[in-house]
């Protein structure tokens, strides 16, 4: 059941003239609290021309993408078409909104007479209890896709246009994305896109990380790995704080202007039999600085039973998850999310070396 006291938005609590330490809820027990400085090895975050890995002759780069996706499970990507200005106007219009008085910015909220009642709109995440320590952050999340599915009362007026501009073209790099990984499987570039299906979902997550005066003690975003077949994020351009898991290390993933980041997410890792695995990611906040970020999920049409493909599987390596409705990984998302933990291990799907029989005689979408 969800907790009915949702909390106070974050951006409120940060605007506490006297506030020198975030309240109680925000703080996190020692061991979890992010450490001062993530590790700064020398380890170069991989960054992949999307435009060359669609050319079929370009084995060095689909090496750069098979390498970043199997050691990283993430890569900056460049090469995806879409101007500087374009990216600037809608981190700016991102800004815009969540600067807008309250009274403004709630009329897109999903908060009714103090009760949260979906997660669609602005607010903050899902509160589970009293104990759950809650993230130094707000957010609009918004179904972008199927389009005619769209609840456009939550779509605030300043953002619409530009949404569904880059709905668009951000929709055709994730299909020029999947198209690559598929190749690397050395399956026909359509596999992912047939999978995730033509009524596929697609999400936004526009989060506001306002300053926090200990960013020591709190998460930014808490440490997670996405529900989707793939994330695409636009981060913002001045601003870091976004860190990966690394060989048991959080790195600093450093802010390289307009350039776009893939996440692979738990969707992916299933349908690929964990070849491309989900990474671990968490934000971190700043003392002094504000900061932005725009997530696009994309997500397979909620009936279908999405599970390793067969070609995949073998005696070296046996399926890795059972075959799972996609609707019960959407659903049980968020309780994972709440809880800190993955989709796959919350729902119990991720297995070892023996197949599941539970969904004997459904089709399987990856063997299609």
């Amino acid at each position: 059941m969800v907790h009915q006291d949702q909390g106070k938005l974050v951006q409120m609590v940060a605007a506490d003239v006297g506030l020198v330490a975030p309240p109680s809820r925000y703080v996190l027990s020692e061991e979890n609290r992010p450490t001062t400085v993530a590790q700064q090895a020398k380890l170069v975050i991989p960054i992949v021309d999307v435009s060359r890995v669609a050319m079929p002759d370009d084995v060095e780069e689909a090496a750069k993408l098979r390498s970043a996706l199997q050691s990283w499970g993430l890569f900056v990507v460049t090469g995806h078409g879409m101007p500087k200005e374009f990216l600037d106007e809608i981190l700016e219009a991102t800004r815009k909104f969540f600067h807008l008085p309250l009274e403004e910015k709630q009329k897109c909220g999903n908060v009714i007479d103090g009760v949260k009642f979906q997660n669609e709109g602005y607010g903050i995440d899902r509160i589970d209890s009293d104990e759950q320590i809650l993230d130094w952050c707000d957010r609009l999340w918004l179904q972008l896709q199927p389009e005619d599915e769209r609840r456009l009362q939550f779509w605030p007026q300043n953002l619409r246009d530009l949404l569904h501009e880059y709905t668009l073209e951000s929709g055709r790099v994730t299909m020029d994305v999947l198209k690559a990984m598929a190749k690397l499987l050395n399956q026909e570039e359509g596999f992912f896109i047939n999978m995730v299906g033509e009524r596929f979902k697609s999400y936004s997550r526009f989060t506001y990380y306002p300053p926090c005066p200990r960013p020591d003690l709190v998460n930014g975003l808490k440490p997670h790995t996405d529900n989707s077949v793939i994330t695409l994020l636009l981060r913002d351009k001045d601003v870091g704080g976004f860190q990966v898991l690394k060989d048991g290390h959080w790195v600093d993933v450093p802010v390289l202007g307009n350039d776009l980041l893939v996440v692979v997410g738990e969707g992916m890792e299933i349908v690929s039999n964990a070849i491309f695995k989900a990474p671990w990611h968490r934000v971190v906040t700043s003392a002094d600085k504000e900061r932005l970020s725009l997530a696009m999920f994309y997500q397979p049409e909620p009936e279908r039973i999405i599970g390793p493909p067969g070609m995949l599987v073998h005696e070296k390596r046996p399926a890795m998850f059972k075959n799972s409705l996609v609707q019960t990984l959407a659903d049980g998302y968020w309780d994972a999310f709440a809880a800190g933990g993955r989709t796959v291990d919350f729902l119990n799907v991720r297995i070892n070396a023996e197949a599941d029989a539970e969904l004997e005689g459904c089709a399987v979408v990856a063997n299609n």
